[in-house]
């Protein structure tokens, strides 16, 4: 049994939760969000939660349980507290500037490069060194995060590179004489 599809989504004051046949629509004071889900699981509105259960009991239906369940509670918390990843530029020139809409790096490279974010993500730069994604939509914010790190991944020996806040990096023992 579904130790996570069991348990009901809280809905807060703030949000409204709309369900149209497989589709949950979200609507909070940050936007609106939808998952369509599979039809193996069945969404019910009761006592301001939103639970999720089985239509039938078969293997895939317990995989996707637990699941759809998790969809659409970062639904529900991305358009209420929406959701935030923070990026570091760690070496000697790595910075970072906006340039209008668009995000302007400089890692090392001949060029600088530039990114420009999908519809619904937002970035800044508080710090020359410092990235700030935020979005309602969790799988956005993560996607982008991803590809401004994909740029110039940290390396082990000098630990140089775009890195996530509080990421930790295994540091390799250079060459020896």
């Amino acid at each position: 049994m579904s130790r996570i599809g069991k348990k009901p989504i809280p809905v807060p004051s703030g949000a409204q939760v709309a369900l149209e046949g497989q589709t949950v629509k979200v609507k909070g004071p940050k936007g609106e969000l939808a998952v369509t889900l599979v039809d193996d699981v069945v969404a019910k509105l009761e006592n301001g939660a939103v639970s999720l259960s089985l239509r039938h009991e078969t293997p895939r239906a317990r995989a996707m349980w637990g699941m759809s369940r998790t969809l659409v509670a970062n639904n529900v918390q991305g358009v209420t507290d929406g959701y935030v990843r923070t990026l570091e530029l760690v070496g000697v020139g790595y910075r970072a500037a906006m340039q209008g809409a668009n995000l302007q790096l400089q890692l090392g490279f001949s060029h600088d490069v530039v990114y420009a974010p999908p519809a619904g993500v937002k970035i800044e730069t508080p710090k020359p060194t410092e990235i700030r994604i935020s979005g309602v939509d969790k799988q956005k914010v993560g996607q982008v995060a991803a590809e401004i790190r994909a740029y110039r991944p940290p390396e082990p020996y000098q630990g140089k590179g775009v890195k996530h806040q509080g990421e930790a990096i295994r540091r390799k023992e250079g060459k020896k004489k």
